[in-house]
């Protein structure tokens, strides 16, 4: 056993037993996720009372879709401009670089303005909305994803933390 499996062991120890199987369970789907830090993710989500699980599978998810998505051999073609571009000649890969930019910038901007929450002293409206976990059937939790823009960037699947949207 190394110190990470022996700290993790220690701490599990110190749970109620409710709380040791919901974490033995958050470990194992972190895990099966590729999460490559399951044991912070799970003991986050129960010691701070996270929804670590929810803001990983949507961080992913969005790499995934609207990230990663354009990495589609078949993506590029569905835009005309993008048509063209090659067409014309243009690099595919240096298209790919780009519309990968591009969807992260984007992404990066949606989530850090879920974030705020409508701030009211910026928009000058009294309007705001939250993220919120839901259960299994749907219903809310009442725990807020927050601060998913501060963790958007090291979810990257490919594990390079979006080094490759820059070169």
């Amino acid at each position: 056993m190394d110190d990470t499996d022996a700290a993790w062991q220690s701490w599990l120890s110190g749970l109620a037993p409710s709380k040791r199987s919901a974490a033995e369970s958050l470990r194992m789907q972190f895990e099966a996720l590729g999460a490559a830090d399951a044991l912070d993710w799970a003991r986050s989500e129960i010691d701070e009372d996270q929804p670590q699980l929810a803001r990983f599978v949507l961080l992913r998810s969005l790499w995934r879709g609207a990230i990663d998505g354009w990495a589609d051999p078949k993506a590029l073609e569905q835009v005309a401009a993008a048509r063209r571009l090659l067409d014309a000649g243009a690099n595919r890969n240096d298209l790919v670089l780009l519309a990968r930019a591009v969807a992260y910038e984007a992404v990066f901007a949606a989530v850090d303005e879920l974030d705020c929450g409508g701030d009211v002293n910026v928009s000058g409206v009294n309007v705001g909305w939250a993220v919120i976990e839901s259960g299994e059937d749907g219903s809310s939790t009442g725990r807020p994803l927050a601060g998913l823009h501060e963790d958007l960037l090291t979810m990257d699947p490919s594990g390079r933390d979006g080094a490759d949207l820059w070169r």
